[in-house]
């Protein structure tokens, strides 16, 4: 089920243009304010760390590795991490279809964000990144 389609026009669109964090999202989310903003980030990050694991084992049934999808795209439409949200969508719909499943593209998807919200929690705390 985690194999690559053969067939292009088979596999799920991955939206690759789509913002690693969209600011203007995040701060609706958060009405400005910097210390939730930086809350909320983290929360995600916590998240990604939890779900990614038991999302990429295959052994694991491919309705329950769905839901783990679903949850991840929610968490990341909630800060705005709409490449997280697009690669979910997209693994989601791979394993409730039993089409493919691209796993790499939302592993990918989900460093960058990631180290985007380190970066951007840094900066809202006032703090100088690293790097």
């Amino acid at each position: 089920m985690d194999s690559l389609s053969p067939n292009p026009a088979a596999r799920p669109a991955l939206d690759e243009a789509a913002p690693l964090l969209d600011q203007a999202h995040l701060d609706a989310q958060t009405f400005g304010d910097t210390a939730l903003a930086r809350e909320v980030l983290s929360l995600f990050e916590d998240q990604c760390r939890r779900l990614m694991p038991p999302l990429s084992e295959e052994s694991r049934p491919a309705q329950e590795r769905a839901d783990l999808a679903h949850t991840l795209k929610g968490a990341a439409l909630g800060v705005g991490a709409m490449r997280v949200a697009a690669a979910s969508a997209a693994v989601e719909t791979g394993l409730r279809t039993g089409t493919e499943t691209p796993l790499p593209a939302l592993g990918q998807a989900v460093a960058e964000t990631c180290a985007l919200v380190t970066e951007t929690c840094a900066i809202l705390a006032g703090i100088e990144p690293a790097g």
